[in-house]
């Protein structure tokens, strides 16, 4: 099983990614740990992604795709693998679908994470970490215990990421709609497309995703 999960920013892939790991067995490919791995393990492609980040430049694709491809040569054709966070862009999705061939496997679904934006900004906008310690609250859904302190070391400095706030969470979903949300079109013409509702808790949006993917509800309790 070979797998694309898209969604727009805090829609759920994160979450749905570590049950298909923990449940079914399946390997994540999310090409900021691979870049993350490849700088720590000060690889070929790590050192040219390295000098690439520290001029505050994006890493191009064809750099990206080869860091995916020296990790598919680790990769059976039974094995699953989920594409989480890439393809970002249609020359991305095109790269993969090349790649894939060049070591004769074939994509098995995309599955498309729909939850309306308000729900979305509510999500990121609700996100809280500590400052000291690091543990991560949500407001509305896992608030601290006393309002603005830390359950977990009594800190006061309950912190929201620059990344969450309404100004860069509508510049985040601007680029996902000029971006991202075309392969959407990509995935349905060639038949690959599952569309499930990410707006449910995310043991049921896991059973839906379960089911798009051809594993079956019974699938949930495997290990």
């Amino acid at each position: 099983m070979k797998l694309v999960l898209l969604g727009a920013p805090g829609s759920g892939k994160g979450t749905q990614s570590q049950l298909l790991i923990k449940n079914q067995g399946m390997i994540q490919f999310s090409t900021g740990d691979l870049l993350r791995k490849a700088v720590s393990e000060k690889t070929e492609l790590g050192l040219k992604a390295k000098d690439i980040m520290d001029e505050g430049h994006l890493v191009p694709d064809d750099l990206v795709i080869g860091l995916i491809r020296e990790k598919l040569k680790g990769v059976s054709a039974d094995q699953g693998v989920i594409f989480d966070g890439f393809p970002r862009t249609l020359p991305q999705a095109e790269a993969l679908e090349g790649l894939l061939k060049e070591f004769h496997f074939s994509l098995n679904k995309a599955v498309y994470i729909k939850v309306p934006q308000q729900e979305l900004i509510k999500r990121l906008a609700g996100r809280r970490s500590c400052s000291e310690c690091g543990a991560a609250y949500h407001l509305h859904y896992n608030p601290p215990k006393k309002e603005g302190i830390c359950d977990r070391c009594g800190s006061h400095d309950l912190i929201q990421r620059r990344d969450d706030t309404p100004e860069v969470i509508q510049e985040r979903f601007e680029t996902y709609e000029r971006q991202t949300f075309p392969l959407i079109e990509f995935y349905q013409t060639r038949g690959l497309l599952a569309e499930i509702d990410g707006t449910a808790e995310p043991e049921d949006t896991y059973q839906l995703l379960l089911r798009s993917i051809g594993l079956g509800s019974e699938a949930f309790h495997s290990s």
